[in-house]
């Protein structure tokens, strides 16, 4: 029996800029769940746990990305079980990771669920960075 070994190459511009465009796209998705209910609850000072709003945050930006990439797919003729099932599968370790990444980010810098001027190109930076090289690896 004999081994192989498989070498990975991280050098492709094409792919690094086909995944960039991918992270990007998920990015926009989840920032307009999660920057949305975050900013929500900072709006109307509904009184709720930050690590409530924080989990809720995380889902709405799952599912917002999921839909924005469901509607990206359909309009590439995928039919909407095939689009939905894509969404869903492609890109949900790149979802999660992203969202933590975001959402440690505001934890960290602003102490949780308090989006600001200087606060928010942060998390959208980080939360570009987390996955994308997971992104790249995938394709």
């Amino acid at each position: 029996m004999s081994s192989e070994v498989v070498s990975f190459n991280w050098s492709c511009k094409h792919t690094w800029k086909r995944s960039a465009k991918n992270t990007a796209w998920c990015l926009l998705g989840c920032a307009i769940g999660d920057l949305g209910t975050i900013l929500f609850f900072q709006l109307t000072k509904i009184p709720f746990p930050m690590l409530g709003i924080m989990t809720l945050a995380i889902i709405n930006g799952l599912i917002t990305s999921i839909i924005l990439e469901t509607i990206i797919l359909l309009r590439q003729n995928l039919n909407f079980s095939k689009a939905f099932k894509t969404a869903l599968g492609m890109s949900f370790i790149s979802m999660i990771s992203m969202e933590i990444a975001m959402n440690v980010t505001d934890v960290i810098l602003t102490g949780g669920a308090i989006l600001n001027w200087w606060v928010v190109p942060i998390m959208l930076i980080v939360g570009f960075l987390t996955p994308w090289p997971y992104n790249y690896w995938r394709l």
